[in-house]
């Protein structure tokens, strides 16, 4: 994993899929059967990242502009 910082809120992060594997199941984890003790904002904010997550996957599985069945397990 490299963390680079490009501006204050801004990083650039290169991961094995792998990793990144994992921390998406995290957070589906955490959207789909969290414990009570995590807020709904939390839980909301991780929905859209995962929504976009998902979207950017299905073009990457595609260039051609067709989705690619199979590929990407969107977020219910």
């Amino acid at each position: 994993m490299e963390l680079e910082r490009l501006r204050p809120t801004v990083l650039r992060v290169t991961l094995h899929t792998y990793e990144l594997a994992a921390v998406m199941a995290a957070a589906r984890y955490v959207v789909t059967a969290a414990p009570g003790d995590v807020p709904d904002a939390a839980r909301d904010q991780l929905g859209e990242v995962l929504r976009d997550y998902d979207a950017k996957l299905r073009r990457l599985a595609a260039p051609t502009g067709r989705a690619q069945p199979g590929r990407s397990r969107p977020l219910a």
